[in-house]
Protein backbone atom coordinates (compact mmCIF):
# COMPACT_ATOMS: atom_id res chain seq x y z
CA UNK A 1 0.00 0.00 0.00
CA UNK A 2 0.88 3.71 -0.77
CA UNK A 3 1.05 5.97 2.92
CA UNK A 4 -0.17 9.03 2.45
CA UNK A 5 2.43 11.23 3.35
CA UNK A 6 2.51 15.42 4.11
CA UNK A 7 3.02 17.00 1.11
CA UNK A 8 5.54 19.37 2.59
CA UNK A 9 9.13 19.78 1.09
CA UNK A 10 7.92 16.61 -0.49
CA UNK A 11 9.86 16.77 -4.20
CA UNK A 12 7.45 15.93 -7.22
CA UNK A 13 10.13 14.38 -10.06
CA UNK A 14 12.48 12.84 -7.79
CA UNK A 15 11.82 8.76 -6.92
CA UNK A 16 10.85 8.83 -3.62
CA UNK A 17 9.90 6.41 -0.93
CA UNK A 18 6.24 4.60 -0.62
CA UNK A 19 7.10 3.53 2.83
CA UNK A 20 7.59 6.56 4.29
CA UNK A 21 10.71 7.99 5.64
CA UNK A 22 13.93 5.31 5.15
CA UNK A 23 16.93 4.93 7.23
CA UNK A 24 18.74 4.22 5.20
CA UNK A 25 17.55 4.47 1.76
CA UNK A 26 20.26 3.33 -0.51
CA UNK A 27 19.44 2.61 -4.48
CA UNK A 28 20.11 -1.26 -4.46
CA UNK A 29 19.92 -3.88 -7.26
CA UNK A 30 20.08 -1.10 -9.97
CA UNK A 31 19.47 -3.08 -13.16
CA UNK A 32 18.06 -3.16 -16.63
CA UNK A 33 16.18 -6.09 -17.55
CA UNK A 34 13.64 -7.23 -20.23
CA UNK A 35 12.78 -3.94 -21.35
CA UNK A 36 12.42 -2.17 -17.68
CA UNK A 37 14.63 -0.28 -15.29
CA UNK A 38 14.78 -2.19 -11.92
CA UNK A 39 15.62 -0.58 -8.83
CA UNK A 40 15.77 -1.75 -5.55
CA UNK A 41 15.87 0.17 -2.23
CA UNK A 42 16.53 -0.27 1.05
CA UNK A 43 13.56 0.16 3.61
CA UNK A 44 12.51 -0.65 7.25
CA UNK A 45 9.66 -2.86 8.00
CA UNK A 46 8.84 -4.37 11.63
CA UNK A 47 9.99 -8.84 12.08
CA UNK A 48 8.24 -10.08 15.27
CA UNK A 49 8.16 -6.45 16.74
CA UNK A 50 11.37 -5.41 15.39
CA UNK A 51 12.43 -2.82 13.01
CA UNK A 52 15.10 -4.45 10.74
CA UNK A 53 15.53 -3.53 7.03
CA UNK A 54 14.32 -4.82 4.17
CA UNK A 55 14.86 -4.64 -0.10
CA UNK A 56 12.03 -2.55 -1.70
CA UNK A 57 11.37 -2.80 -5.95
CA UNK A 58 10.18 -0.16 -8.28
CA UNK A 59 10.16 -0.48 -12.17
CA UNK A 60 9.81 1.49 -14.96
CA UNK A 61 10.13 1.30 -18.77
CA UNK A 62 11.08 5.15 -19.59
CA UNK A 63 12.14 6.73 -15.85
CA UNK A 64 9.10 8.98 -15.77
CA UNK A 65 6.05 5.79 -14.71
CA UNK A 66 7.05 4.02 -11.88
CA UNK A 67 5.57 0.70 -10.80
CA UNK A 68 5.71 -0.03 -6.75
CA UNK A 69 6.01 -3.78 -6.50
CA UNK A 70 5.79 -6.08 -2.96
CA UNK A 71 9.32 -6.26 -1.19
CA UNK A 72 11.66 -8.21 -2.96
CA UNK A 73 13.73 -9.27 0.16
CA UNK A 74 12.85 -9.83 3.01
CA UNK A 75 14.85 -11.33 6.17
CA UNK A 76 13.07 -14.60 7.75
CA UNK A 77 13.23 -16.90 10.57
CA UNK A 78 14.25 -19.83 8.27
CA UNK A 79 17.02 -17.24 6.92
CA UNK A 80 20.58 -16.62 8.21
CA UNK A 81 20.88 -13.01 7.95
CA UNK A 82 18.99 -10.18 10.56
CA UNK A 83 18.25 -7.93 7.69
CA UNK A 84 18.68 -7.27 3.45
CA UNK A 85 21.40 -4.60 3.96
CA UNK A 86 23.33 -3.36 0.49
CA UNK A 87 24.33 -4.97 -2.54
CA UNK A 88 24.06 -5.52 -6.16
CA UNK A 89 22.34 -7.55 -9.25
CA UNK A 90 24.78 -8.86 -11.95
CA UNK A 91 23.70 -11.18 -14.44
CA UNK A 92 25.56 -14.82 -14.10
CA UNK A 93 27.17 -16.71 -16.86
CA UNK A 94 23.54 -18.59 -18.74
CA UNK A 95 22.67 -14.88 -18.51
CA UNK A 96 20.16 -14.49 -15.52
CA UNK A 97 19.46 -12.45 -12.96
CA UNK A 98 21.24 -12.86 -9.87
CA UNK A 99 20.94 -10.36 -5.72
CA UNK A 100 24.15 -10.25 -4.10
CA UNK A 101 23.80 -8.83 -0.48
CA UNK A 102 25.01 -8.43 2.67
CA UNK A 103 22.78 -10.23 5.34
CA UNK A 104 23.44 -8.67 8.68
CA UNK A 105 25.00 -10.84 11.22
CA UNK A 106 25.69 -13.57 8.34
CA UNK A 107 27.35 -12.36 5.45
CA UNK A 108 27.44 -12.29 1.75
CA UNK A 109 23.93 -13.54 0.66
CA UNK A 110 22.62 -14.34 -2.69
CA UNK A 111 19.14 -14.74 -4.48
CA UNK A 112 18.15 -15.84 -7.74
CA UNK A 113 15.16 -14.43 -10.01
CA UNK A 114 12.09 -16.42 -10.20
CA UNK A 115 10.20 -14.55 -12.92
CA UNK A 116 11.14 -12.17 -15.72
CA UNK A 117 9.46 -9.09 -13.75
CA UNK A 118 12.33 -9.75 -11.24
CA UNK A 119 9.27 -9.58 -8.72
CA UNK A 120 9.82 -13.45 -7.04
CA UNK A 121 13.45 -14.10 -5.66
CA UNK A 122 14.71 -17.69 -4.05
CA UNK A 123 17.67 -17.28 -1.80
CA UNK A 124 20.47 -19.58 -1.95
CA UNK A 125 20.26 -22.54 -0.11
CA UNK A 126 24.06 -22.10 0.83
CA UNK A 127 23.44 -18.73 2.09
CA UNK A 128 25.80 -17.29 3.13
CA UNK A 129 28.15 -17.59 0.53
CA UNK A 130 30.99 -15.39 2.38
CA UNK A 131 30.40 -16.05 6.04
CA UNK A 132 30.87 -13.07 7.48
CA UNK A 133 34.03 -13.54 10.26
CA UNK A 134 33.52 -12.84 13.86
CA UNK A 135 35.94 -11.72 16.68
CA UNK A 136 38.05 -14.10 17.65
CA UNK A 137 38.38 -15.45 13.97
CA UNK A 138 41.86 -15.24 12.50
CA UNK A 139 39.88 -14.08 9.41
CA UNK A 140 38.49 -10.83 11.05
CA UNK A 141 42.04 -9.59 10.88
CA UNK A 142 42.32 -10.07 6.98
CA UNK A 143 39.40 -8.96 5.22
CA UNK A 144 35.77 -7.52 5.73
CA UNK A 145 32.20 -8.83 4.55
CA UNK A 146 30.38 -6.04 3.46
CA UNK A 147 28.53 -4.36 0.77
CA UNK A 148 29.24 -6.76 -2.13
CA UNK A 149 29.51 -5.80 -5.84
CA UNK A 150 29.67 -8.67 -8.32
CA UNK A 151 30.46 -9.25 -11.74
CA UNK A 152 31.15 -12.14 -14.39
CA UNK A 153 34.99 -11.88 -15.89
CA UNK A 154 36.37 -14.63 -18.03
CA UNK A 155 33.92 -17.04 -16.81
CA UNK A 156 34.96 -16.55 -13.58
CA UNK A 157 32.77 -14.61 -10.63
CA UNK A 158 34.37 -11.64 -9.11
CA UNK A 159 33.35 -9.89 -5.97
CA UNK A 160 34.53 -6.81 -4.51
CA UNK A 161 33.56 -6.29 -0.45
CA UNK A 162 33.65 -2.74 0.97
CA UNK A 163 35.38 -1.93 3.95
CA UNK A 164 38.69 -0.38 5.47
CA UNK A 165 42.17 -1.61 5.62
CA UNK A 166 42.88 -4.50 8.65
CA UNK A 167 43.72 -4.92 10.99
CA UNK A 168 43.48 -1.41 12.63
CA UNK A 169 40.56 -0.28 10.10
CA UNK A 170 42.30 2.47 8.87
CA UNK A 171 41.91 4.13 5.37
CA UNK A 172 39.92 3.16 2.32
CA UNK A 173 39.71 -0.45 0.29
CA UNK A 174 37.93 -3.35 -1.10
CA UNK A 175 38.56 -7.11 -0.39
CA UNK A 176 38.84 -9.03 -3.75
CA UNK A 177 36.93 -12.70 -3.98
CA UNK A 178 36.54 -15.18 -7.19
CA UNK A 179 33.83 -18.32 -7.32
CA UNK A 180 33.22 -20.36 -10.08
CA UNK A 181 30.23 -21.84 -9.00
CA UNK A 182 28.65 -18.97 -6.55
CA UNK A 183 28.92 -21.45 -3.44
CA UNK A 184 32.20 -21.74 -2.71
CA UNK A 185 34.33 -18.23 -2.93
CA UNK A 186 38.22 -17.53 -2.49
CA UNK A 187 39.80 -14.82 -0.44
CA UNK A 188 42.18 -12.92 -2.96
CA UNK A 189 43.59 -9.87 -2.11
CA UNK A 190 42.74 -5.69 -1.52
CA UNK A 191 41.54 -5.19 -4.33
CA UNK A 192 43.50 -1.47 -4.52
CA UNK A 193 45.52 -0.05 -2.14
CA UNK A 194 44.08 3.68 -1.06
CA UNK A 195 46.19 6.71 -0.81
CA UNK A 196 46.12 8.80 1.88
CA UNK A 197 46.84 12.42 -0.11
CA UNK A 198 43.29 11.52 -1.34
CA UNK A 199 41.44 9.99 1.85
CA UNK A 200 41.17 10.22 4.87
CA UNK A 201 42.36 7.70 7.76
CA UNK A 202 38.43 7.43 8.71
CA UNK A 203 37.13 6.76 5.31
CA UNK A 204 35.88 3.19 3.83
CA UNK A 205 34.88 2.10 0.45
CA UNK A 206 30.56 0.70 0.83
CA UNK A 207 28.54 0.55 -1.69
CA UNK A 208 31.34 -0.02 -4.57
CA UNK A 209 30.48 -0.34 -8.10
CA UNK A 210 33.19 -0.94 -10.19
CA UNK A 211 32.94 -0.81 -14.01
CA UNK A 212 34.67 0.23 -17.35
CA UNK A 213 33.50 3.84 -19.34
CA UNK A 214 35.07 3.76 -22.30
CA UNK A 215 39.14 3.50 -21.91
CA UNK A 216 38.83 4.18 -17.76
CA UNK A 217 38.35 2.39 -14.99
CA UNK A 218 35.79 3.42 -12.10
CA UNK A 219 35.15 2.32 -9.05
CA UNK A 220 32.08 4.21 -7.36
CA UNK A 221 32.00 4.30 -3.88
CA UNK A 222 31.05 6.04 -1.03
CA UNK A 223 32.82 6.77 2.56
CA UNK A 224 30.25 7.10 5.46
CA UNK A 225 31.93 9.92 6.51
CA UNK A 226 32.61 12.10 3.41
CA UNK A 227 29.69 10.70 1.05
CA UNK A 228 29.69 9.38 -2.84
CA UNK A 229 33.01 9.36 -4.43
CA UNK A 230 34.94 7.43 -7.24
CA UNK A 231 38.35 6.77 -8.67
CA UNK A 232 39.33 6.51 -12.03
CA UNK A 233 42.32 3.87 -12.79
CA UNK A 234 43.19 0.98 -14.33
CA UNK A 235 42.64 -2.67 -14.22
CA UNK A 236 44.32 -5.64 -14.65
CA UNK A 237 44.38 -9.49 -13.26
CA UNK A 238 42.07 -8.74 -10.37
CA UNK A 239 44.18 -5.18 -9.07
CA UNK A 240 42.93 -2.13 -9.32
CA UNK A 241 45.28 0.38 -9.89
CA UNK A 242 43.88 4.53 -8.96
CA UNK A 243 45.35 7.03 -10.85
CA UNK A 244 42.90 9.62 -9.76
CA UNK A 245 40.02 10.60 -6.87
CA UNK A 246 37.02 13.08 -7.24
CA UNK A 247 34.43 13.55 -4.86
CA UNK A 248 30.59 13.47 -5.83
CA UNK A 249 29.96 15.35 -2.29
CA UNK A 250 31.19 17.93 -0.23
CA UNK A 251 30.78 18.41 3.52
CA UNK A 252 27.50 19.96 3.76
CA UNK A 253 26.07 18.34 1.09
CA UNK A 254 23.81 15.28 1.00
CA UNK A 255 25.01 13.12 -2.02
CA UNK A 256 24.97 9.47 -0.73
CA UNK A 257 24.85 5.76 -1.38
CA UNK A 258 25.01 5.26 -4.96
CA UNK A 259 24.10 2.48 -7.66
CA UNK A 260 24.79 2.16 -11.47
CA UNK A 261 23.26 0.23 -14.30
CA UNK A 262 23.99 -0.16 -18.17
CA UNK A 263 20.16 0.21 -20.17
CA UNK A 264 19.89 -1.10 -23.75
CA UNK A 265 21.39 2.16 -25.32
CA UNK A 266 24.83 1.23 -23.20
CA UNK A 267 23.97 4.08 -21.26
CA UNK A 268 25.82 4.20 -17.31
CA UNK A 269 22.85 5.54 -15.48
CA UNK A 270 23.46 6.29 -11.51
CA UNK A 271 21.17 6.70 -8.77
CA UNK A 272 22.13 8.30 -5.26
CA UNK A 273 20.32 8.39 -2.34
CA UNK A 274 19.73 12.08 -1.05
CA UNK A 275 20.58 12.62 2.61
CA UNK A 276 17.95 14.56 5.16
CA UNK A 277 19.52 17.21 6.17
CA UNK A 278 17.04 17.45 9.43
CA UNK A 279 18.78 17.01 12.63
CA UNK A 280 16.22 14.14 13.31
CA UNK A 281 15.63 13.16 10.10
CA UNK A 282 12.22 13.81 10.67
CA UNK A 283 11.67 13.57 6.71
CA UNK A 284 8.19 11.83 6.15
CA UNK A 285 9.89 10.38 3.05
CA UNK A 286 12.92 9.77 1.65
CA UNK A 287 14.32 10.39 -1.84
CA UNK A 288 16.73 9.68 -4.79
CA UNK A 289 18.81 12.09 -6.60
CA UNK A 290 17.57 12.13 -10.42
CA UNK A 291 19.21 9.27 -12.19
CA UNK A 292 22.36 10.67 -14.21
CA UNK A 293 24.31 9.45 -16.99
CA UNK A 294 28.01 9.43 -16.27
CA UNK A 295 31.00 9.18 -19.69
CA UNK A 296 33.95 10.34 -20.47
CA UNK A 297 35.08 13.12 -22.46
CA UNK A 298 38.43 13.32 -24.69
CA UNK A 299 40.43 13.79 -21.84
CA UNK A 300 39.38 10.70 -19.94
CA UNK A 301 37.73 13.02 -17.67
CA UNK A 302 34.52 12.11 -16.10
CA UNK A 303 31.45 13.64 -17.03
CA UNK A 304 27.46 13.89 -15.93
CA UNK A 305 24.14 14.76 -17.24
CA UNK A 306 20.89 14.26 -16.03
CA UNK A 307 18.72 11.84 -18.22
CA UNK A 308 17.65 12.96 -21.34
CA UNK A 309 13.78 11.38 -20.41
CA UNK A 310 13.42 14.06 -17.82
CA UNK A 311 12.59 16.48 -20.36
CA UNK A 312 9.63 14.75 -21.28
CA UNK A 313 8.50 16.81 -17.57
CA UNK A 314 9.15 19.92 -18.83
CA UNK A 315 6.14 22.54 -18.94
CA UNK A 316 5.56 25.64 -18.83
CA UNK A 317 8.75 27.33 -20.80
CA UNK A 318 10.33 30.42 -20.03
CA UNK A 319 13.13 31.92 -22.14
CA UNK A 320 14.61 35.38 -22.22
CA UNK A 321 17.09 37.06 -24.69
CA UNK A 322 20.48 37.72 -23.99
CA UNK A 323 21.33 40.38 -21.64
CA UNK A 324 24.29 42.02 -19.67
CA UNK A 325 24.54 42.65 -16.07
CA UNK A 326 26.92 44.71 -14.44
CA UNK A 327 27.39 45.11 -10.45
CA UNK A 328 23.92 44.09 -9.56
CA UNK A 329 21.27 41.49 -8.30
CA UNK A 330 18.34 41.49 -10.29
CA UNK A 331 14.93 39.73 -9.71
CA UNK A 332 13.20 38.06 -12.56
CA UNK A 333 9.59 37.37 -11.39
CA UNK A 334 8.32 35.24 -13.95
CA UNK A 335 11.30 32.66 -13.18
CA UNK A 336 9.75 31.76 -9.54
CA UNK A 337 8.82 28.35 -8.31
CA UNK A 338 9.93 25.21 -6.16
CA UNK A 339 9.47 22.35 -8.81
CA UNK A 340 11.78 24.27 -11.84
CA UNK A 341 14.60 23.39 -14.38
CA UNK A 342 16.71 26.35 -15.15
CA UNK A 343 18.94 26.30 -18.10
CA UNK A 344 21.74 28.71 -18.02
CA UNK A 345 24.78 29.91 -19.89
CA UNK A 346 26.64 32.87 -18.70
CA UNK A 347 29.65 34.40 -19.66
CA UNK A 348 31.91 36.41 -17.12
CA UNK A 349 33.31 39.76 -18.12
CA UNK A 350 36.38 39.83 -15.80
CA UNK A 351 34.04 39.47 -12.46
CA UNK A 352 34.78 38.15 -9.30
CA UNK A 353 31.86 36.70 -8.45
CA UNK A 354 28.41 35.77 -9.83
CA UNK A 355 25.69 33.41 -9.19
CA UNK A 356 21.92 32.42 -8.60
CA UNK A 357 19.64 33.56 -5.38
CA UNK A 358 16.74 30.49 -5.11
CA UNK A 359 13.64 30.00 -3.33
CA UNK A 360 13.86 33.59 -1.93
CA UNK A 361 11.33 34.80 -0.21
CA UNK A 362 10.10 39.10 -0.80
CA UNK A 363 12.01 40.14 1.74
CA UNK A 364 14.57 37.21 1.89
CA UNK A 365 14.59 36.37 5.23
CA UNK A 366 14.70 32.74 3.31
CA UNK A 367 16.79 32.08 0.38
CA UNK A 368 19.95 29.93 -0.94
CA UNK A 369 22.50 30.89 -2.86
CA UNK A 370 24.81 29.65 -5.83
CA UNK A 371 27.89 30.95 -5.80
CA UNK A 372 30.45 30.81 -8.99
CA UNK A 373 33.83 32.18 -7.73
CA UNK A 374 36.09 32.85 -9.95
CA UNK A 375 39.13 34.02 -8.16
CA UNK A 376 38.66 30.92 -5.89
CA UNK A 377 38.16 28.90 -8.59
CA UNK A 378 34.90 27.49 -6.70
CA UNK A 379 31.20 26.69 -6.73
CA UNK A 380 29.28 26.96 -3.70
CA UNK A 381 25.80 26.44 -2.44
CA UNK A 382 25.20 28.47 0.95
CA UNK A 383 22.22 27.14 2.62
CA UNK A 384 22.88 29.40 6.07
CA UNK A 385 19.55 31.13 4.90
CA UNK A 386 17.52 28.69 3.18
CA UNK A 387 15.36 27.85 6.04
CA UNK A 388 13.76 29.41 9.32
CA UNK A 389 13.15 25.84 10.55
CA UNK A 390 16.12 25.11 13.55
CA UNK A 391 15.94 21.62 12.77
CA UNK A 392 18.01 21.66 9.64
CA UNK A 393 21.18 20.00 9.98
CA UNK A 394 23.85 19.58 7.61
CA UNK A 395 26.24 16.56 9.38
CA UNK A 396 29.71 16.55 8.90
CA UNK A 397 30.85 13.77 8.92
CA UNK A 398 27.66 12.16 7.66
CA UNK A 399 27.81 9.16 9.30
CA UNK A 400 30.60 7.81 11.80
CA UNK A 401 30.43 6.43 15.24
CA UNK A 402 32.24 8.66 18.00
CA UNK A 403 33.65 11.06 15.32
CA UNK A 404 32.36 14.50 16.33
CA UNK A 405 29.61 16.40 13.90
CA UNK A 406 29.38 19.98 13.09
CA UNK A 407 26.51 21.95 10.64
CA UNK A 408 28.44 22.78 7.46
CA UNK A 409 25.83 25.74 5.86
CA UNK A 410 28.09 26.09 3.11
CA UNK A 411 28.58 23.07 0.29
CA UNK A 412 31.56 23.81 -1.68
CA UNK A 413 33.62 22.53 -4.52
CA UNK A 414 36.38 22.96 -6.88
CA UNK A 415 35.96 24.05 -10.65
CA UNK A 416 38.25 25.32 -13.29
CA UNK A 417 36.62 27.73 -15.06
CA UNK A 418 38.40 26.78 -18.34
CA UNK A 419 36.09 28.50 -20.65
CA UNK A 420 34.47 31.86 -20.73
CA UNK A 421 30.68 30.67 -20.53
CA UNK A 422 29.83 28.70 -17.62
CA UNK A 423 26.70 26.13 -18.76
CA UNK A 424 24.81 25.80 -15.79
CA UNK A 425 21.73 23.20 -14.99
CA UNK A 426 19.77 23.73 -12.11
CA UNK A 427 16.80 21.42 -10.79
CA UNK A 428 14.58 22.63 -7.83
CA UNK A 429 12.46 20.24 -6.45
CA UNK A 430 11.02 21.47 -3.63
CA UNK A 431 13.39 20.34 -0.69
CA UNK A 432 15.97 18.94 -2.95
CA UNK A 433 18.42 21.00 -5.69
CA UNK A 434 20.84 19.34 -7.80
CA UNK A 435 23.21 21.83 -9.97
CA UNK A 436 25.17 20.51 -13.03
CA UNK A 437 27.93 22.72 -14.30
CA UNK A 438 30.26 22.94 -17.77
CA UNK A 439 29.29 18.70 -17.27
CA UNK A 440 31.90 18.10 -14.85
CA UNK A 441 30.14 18.84 -11.73
CA UNK A 442 26.87 17.77 -9.90
CA UNK A 443 26.26 19.14 -6.32
CA UNK A 444 22.99 18.09 -4.41
CA UNK A 445 21.56 19.65 -1.40
CA UNK A 446 18.62 19.15 0.79
CA UNK A 447 16.71 22.46 1.53
CA UNK A 448 13.84 23.18 3.76
CA UNK A 449 11.81 26.67 2.84
CA UNK A 450 9.49 27.47 5.44
CA UNK A 451 7.36 30.02 3.58
CA UNK A 452 4.99 30.11 0.86
CA UNK A 453 6.14 32.74 -0.63
CA UNK A 454 10.03 31.55 -0.78
CA UNK A 455 9.58 30.93 -4.43
CA UNK A 456 11.56 33.74 -6.27
CA UNK A 457 14.72 33.85 -8.63
CA UNK A 458 17.28 36.21 -8.45
CA UNK A 459 20.93 36.51 -10.92
CA UNK A 460 23.83 38.92 -9.06
CA UNK A 461 27.03 39.65 -9.78
CA UNK A 462 30.26 41.17 -8.05
CA UNK A 463 32.92 43.71 -8.84
CA UNK A 464 32.53 43.32 -12.73
CA UNK A 465 29.91 42.16 -15.45
CA UNK A 466 28.64 39.29 -17.20
CA UNK A 467 26.23 38.54 -20.15
CA UNK A 468 23.86 36.00 -20.00
CA UNK A 469 23.54 33.81 -23.49
CA UNK A 470 20.70 31.98 -22.08
CA UNK A 471 18.07 31.98 -19.75
CA UNK A 472 15.67 29.27 -19.73
CA UNK A 473 13.37 27.16 -16.97
CA UNK A 474 10.96 25.12 -17.20
CA UNK A 475 8.71 23.99 -14.13
CA UNK A 476 8.46 20.69 -14.14
CA UNK A 477 5.61 17.18 -13.72
CA UNK A 478 5.91 15.05 -11.60
CA UNK A 479 6.71 11.34 -11.63
CA UNK A 480 3.88 8.90 -12.28
CA UNK A 481 3.40 6.15 -9.38
CA UNK A 482 1.42 3.14 -9.49
CA UNK A 483 0.88 0.98 -6.54
CA UNK A 484 2.05 -2.84 -7.97
CA UNK A 485 0.81 -4.88 -5.06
Amino acid sequence: MLLEMPDLHKPTYHFSSPHGSCMPFDPNGCIYWKGKFHIFYIFQEGLEGAITHHWGHASSSNLIHWTYHPPALAPTNDSPEKGIFSGCAFLDREGLPVIAYYGIGAGICLAFANDDDLINWSKSPNNPVIPEPKRGDPLFDVYRVFDPHVWVEQDVYHAILGGQVKPHNQYDTAYLFTSTDLVHWDYQRPFYNPNPQWTEAIEDCACPDFFRLDDTHVLMCISHTHGTRYYLGSYQNGTFVSESHHRMNFPGGSCFASESLVDQMGRRIVWAWALSQLSNNNDYFSVMTMPRVLSTDTTKTLTVEPVRELELLRKKHRKLPSFSMANETRTFFDYSGRTQEFSIAIESNECDQFGLIVCSSPNRIEETRILFDLLKSEISIDTSDSSLDKNVYRAFPIIGKKLPKKDIAVQTASHQFEDSVTRIRLFIDESIMELYVDRHLCLTQRVYPTLANSRMTRLFVTNGSITVHQLEAWEMSPLIYTDGA
